[in-house]
């Protein structure tokens, strides 16, 4: 297990950093106002003064380190020209570079010198270097934040890179989708499907009815189970959770650093649209600690994360070319880096709403150390656009506003969203973080979580982002969270026994629910929905003949009012967040449901053929994300010319 980097302790300025940052207002780089203003948040906010002035006034950690060099006398090591003596770098030791940002370069005599970012007085730093080095002297060289990262990150690259692939997979094979199909999965499904055929054969009538009848039942028990837990959702009062006295209660000083990760590929184009929501979180900007996630042949995307000339609170990192090339292992390698008590991942065109870090602080806090996760909720900006992104938005409304907050209560596994999950770093890691393997990661990661005894709450904030609204983007993007669930359903199937025993009755029905019955009704519904329309022809009489009346009564049952509710549950949602003008299009929900279809039968021969294959989802094609990029960029053209 990787230890977490955060840095828990805090020191006032040593006299080194004040004269480093006296030198800065001598030369104009800051103001002697700025400057005072500085040391105070250093104090409030009990960060280190260069995290202060880097982001708030971007004094950049390279012109930081070039006046601190030159403040105190010291050499200001270039890395590129001078790389580390490697074999001084020691792979135990590499969350401890991290942490303080320093790595002994090169020896010289009797000794060795040691590269640091900031303060060579530092004790954390010389107390490593006396362990690590005993009876060696100890000299020092200053260099940039970001080089000194990079420097680390190109070092143990290999072992970083396997570990993001790898970890959970050699950690416990059995929780890993790298492997599709059990041996006792394939064997079961060469079983039933040998039933079915020979029951076609020897005893089609019974089985024609077995087969209608189990089918029924199961679309019964998943219509009335979503309707118990909307009900429940609704009696929740989740406005309660976390109001503005307890935001208002949070001290600065004691608020932890918050890691951010944004994984992102060829997503050039929205990526001003998450740093300026970065930028308007109601959070100390020094303990933000932003991992653009970019992959390392993504030259476009990582030049335009370059050319918006952002605070260092923003760092690129880097993730190796490999395979598979998914999300959760971009975020895996990510994480290695990570410097802050809690991690939270968004995506690229997500709109947080101001406070929502704050809150969740507030709702870890008073919760039982058990709650590893909160979710947000997600939402939609876009929802107007078209009809796929006004039944996106009903979709999810209803989702997150009032079945999570239901399985919450109930203490169901949470198949959590694609975003604004945010952790306790240190329990994430210790679970092995996101299964590389596993296309729907967040949701197979909130079943483990609920495995291992954790819980995961629902926090009274939304998070808006774009709703796909192109008819192949949507239909790739759904066949991958459909595929995903199939390949959770797979693995935390392969023992049902220890996943009842772990999850109780509830849980484990819950499971099956929301893991395992959604994608088989919609791989299921265009043969019922064929049978319907060939009643129709045939007539009601011919099908009666056919059924007992048992069937036929739970087939009405499901057609009708299981139908009628899903259209409800999409009405209530809307008009619980006051989107009126929705509500006429939750009566196009069955529309909706074949388009599921389609992706469903994408995704089961994926599951097949390519399973670790990640659909990209396209991103930037609402006319409104595009204003919003368009507003940002003339926003920061005139605050360049009144500069």
């Amino acid at each position: 297990m990787v230890a977490v980097l955060a840095v828990t302790g805090w020191r006032p300025p040593t006299k080194r950093t004040l004269q480093t940052a006296a030198a800065l207002c001598r030369i104009g780089k800051i103001t002697e106002a700025q400057l005072y203003e500085a040391v105070e948040l250093c104090r409030q906010w009990q960060v280190p003064l260069p995290d202060v002035l880097s982001s708030i006034y971007q004094i950049s950690s390279q012109a930081w380190g070039r006046q601190m060099a030159q403040t105190c006398e010291l050499p200001f090591a270039d890395l590129q020209a001078r790389p580390p003596d490697k074999s001084l770098l020691d792979e135990t030791s590499r969350d401890d570079y991290l942490r303080h940002l320093f790595f002994p370069w090169r020896r010289e005599a009797d000794g060795v010198i040691t590269v640091v970012a900031r303060d060579p007085d530092d004790p954390d730093i010389q107390t490593i270097m006396r362990k690590r080095y005993p009876g060696c002297s100890f000299e020092y060289a200053i260099s940039g934040k970001f080089e000194i990262i990079r420097v680390i990150q190109s070092l143990f690259d290999t072992a970083l890179s396997e570990q993001a692939r790898e970890a959970l997979f050699l950690r416990d094979p059995e929780l890993s989708a790298k492997t599709t199909f059990s041996a006792g999965q394939r064997w079961s499904f060469i079983g039933l499907i040998v039933l079915f055929l020979l029951g076609l054969t020897l005893r089609p009538h019974f089985t024609l009815v077995l087969l209608t009848g189990l089918t029924s039942a199961l679309y019964t028990l998943l219509f009335l189970f979503r309707g118990l837990l909307t009900i429940i959702g609704s009696g929740r009062k989740v406005d309660l959770s976390v109001g503005q006295a307890e935001i208002a209660a949070l001290d600065d000083a004691k608020l932890p650093v918050f890691t951010v990760l944004v994984p992102m590929y060829h997503e050039a184009e929205v990526l001003p649209i998450l740093v300026s929501s970065i930028r308007k979180m109601d959070y100390p900007r020094a303990k933000l600690d932003v991992k653009l996630v970019l992959e390392a042949n993504d030259h476009e995307t990582i030049d335009a994360a370059k050319a918006l000339n952002a605070e260092d609170l923003f760092e690129i990192i880097r993730v190796p070319d490999s395979q598979p090339k998914t999300k959760p292992k971009a975020c895996n390698y990510a994480l290695r880096f990570a410097r802050g008590d809690y991690t939270v991942v968004f995506d690229a065109e997500d709109i947080p709403e101001t406070d929502q870090l704050k809150k969740v602080v507030a709702l870890f806090r008073a919760s039982p150390d058990n709650v590893a996760c909160v979710q947000a909720r997600l939402n939609y900006f876009n929802r107007d656009d078209n009809f796929l992104t006004r039944m996106f938005t009903l979709e999810y409304s209803h989702w997150f506003d009032y079945l999570l907050p239901g399985l919450h209560l109930l203490n169901i596994p949470i198949p959590l969203g694609g975003t604004s999950n945010h952790f306790r770093t240190d329990v994430l890691m210790s679970l092995g973080a996101w299964d590389p393997y596993n296309v729907t990661e967040d949701a197979d990661l909130g079943v483990r979580l609920t495995q291992a005894g954790y819980r995961v709450a629902v926090v009274n904030s939304t998070t808006f982002e774009e709703a796909n609204g192109v008819l192949k983007s949507w239909i790739n993007q759904r066949s991958r969270w459909i595929k995903g669930y199939m390949q959770t359903w797979l693995v935390h199937m392969r023992h049902p026994v220890r996943l009842y025993r772990r999850l109780g009755f509830v849980g484990f029905m819950g499971f099956q629910m929301f893991i395992g019955f959604p994608p088989f009704t919609a791989l299921i519904n265009p043969v019922l929905w064929a049978m319907f329309l060939l009643s129709l022809l045939l007539g009601p009489r011919s099908f009666a003949a056919l059924f007992p009346p048992a069937v036929l009564a739970m087939s009405l049952f499901d057609l009708l009012i299981g139908n009628a509710m899903y259209v409800y549950f999409n009405i209530v949602a809307a008009s619980k967040r006051r989107w009126y003008s929705l509500v006429p299009w939750g009566l196009l929900a069955p529309a909706y449901w074949v388009l599921h279809s389609v992706a469903a039968y994408k995704a089961l021969g994926q599951l097949i053929t390519n399973p670790h294959y990640w659909e990209k989802t396209q991103h930037g094609t609402s006319s409104q994300t595009m204003d919003k990029v368009a507003a940002l960029n003339l926003s920061e053209v005139a605050a360049g010319e009144a500069s």
